[in-house]
């Protein structure tokens, strides 16, 4: 049996190599490694593949932060978001000089609880920002609607779920603006940081762009103060040649998240992640389980034991950012700081085997049991 690791980047690079190699070729020979005519055609891919207008920049930090800016989020202003995620969807919102306000989450979903939000709503609230977490999309119709009927915005941080859909609509293009990132251990990554942004609002479209190149509205003509975030034209190469197999490693990835259920589901010391019908998919950017309460505390030992089977696990994400220094708030979020407590996931990529995905499966259950 061939090495596990938990994201087998080596493996898919395999499968593409004489492309992928051909790509980083042809724009080394060409020298245009800023905005090159690879960049343009990536743009152009993914407007398509969203059915929106597609932005890209640096890296999915950025993506989070021009699209708040041109919002005109700052001091004074909130955003509502969950607690459970990556940091830079905090992060982000506390550089514009804004207040994180942090909602729930869902046990069942990871994401966003909606039925929550209405109350977290104040005359300070400017923006609703959702993560749609582990490659699955938040309820963002719901949002949407608690959104409109606040005159609000919704900001879909979708750095995990690109390729995802809800309602048989892409993720990216349901909130009024969306991000995501092209993180290498992201579905959809290159071979550096990556990142993007998608809207149908012209004004917003212009104004995201302008801030993603200093600020620019043509050439030495500064309409404001912006950033300097662009995708370099080596990582669009290799995401125009990623994208061909993009929907075929979403079908194999939820083949993997589907036989580690089938193995998995039976036990009463853990949770299975849900698995959506066709039109909800998920691009299953992590396979997350939820450890029993009574054997939780046995996590670290459960995932060293993993370790000595030759088997990498992860935790996203052990300690809720509510309760970290830079983002601290002196309030319960009694899910989000249960399920970070007892979350913890196996490897997952579409390359992985019925083979290992037995050997993974079994050896868990083994050493939980």
């Amino acid at each position: 049996m061939k090495k596990i690791n938990f994201i087998d980047l080596n493996r898919q690079y395999q499968a593409l190599k004489t492309k992928i190699d051909k790509a980083i070729f042809d724009t080394v020979e060409a020298s245009n490694f800023i905005q090159g005519p690879e960049v343009k055609k990536l743009e152009e891919i993914l407007t398509d593949y969203t059915s929106t207008k597609a932005l890209t920049v640096a890296n999915g930090t950025d993506a989070l932060f021009i699209s708040l800016r041109a919002l005109g989020v700052g001091p004074g202003d909130e955003v509502i978001t969950p607690s459970f995620t990556w940091v830079s969807t905090v992060e982000t919102i506390k550089l514009t000089g804004a207040k994180p306000v942090y909602c729930d989450i869902s046990e069942e979903t990871f994401n966003i609880d909606e039925n929550l939000l209405e109350n977290l709503i104040n005359e300070n609230t400017k923006v609703i920002m959702p993560v749609s977490l582990f490659g699955r999309c938040a309820d963002l119709y719901k949002i949407n609607q608690i959104a409109k009927e606040n005159n609000l915005i919704t900001l879909e941080d979708a750095a995990q779920s690109f390729g995802a859909k809800s309602s048989n609509q892409m993720s990216c293009s349901i909130a009024d603006i969306s991000t995501t990132s092209f993180f290498p251990a992201k579905p959809l990554g290159c071979y550096g940081d990556g990142g993007a942004i998608f809207t149908n609002d012209k004004d917003l479209y212009e104004e995201v762009s302008m801030i993603s190149k200093h600020g620019q509205k043509g050439r030495y003509n500064y309409e404001r103060i912006g950033v300097n975030s662009r995708l370099d034209t080596i990582q669009a190469a290799i995401l125009i040649e990623k994208l061909k197999i993009f929907e075929e490693e979403i079908k194999s990835r939820n083949n993997v998240a589907k036989q580690y259920n089938q193995i998995l589901q039976n036990s009463n010391l853990l949770k299975c992640p849900y698995i959506p019908d066709d039109n909800n998919r998920s691009v299953w950017a992590q396979y997350t389980l939820i450890l029993d309460k009574s054997i939780a505390k046995k996590r670290e030992t459960i995932m060293g034991n993993m370790k000595e089977k030759d088997i990498p696990t992860a935790l996203y994400y052990p300690a809720a950012l509510h309760l970290q220094k830079p983002y601290y708030e002196d309030i319960e979020l009694s899910i989000t700081e249960d399920i970070a407590n007892r979350v913890i996931s196996l490897p997952m990529h579409p390359y992985l085997e019925e083979e290992e995905i037995n050997y993974i499966a079994e050896s868990f259950l083994e050493i939980l049991e």
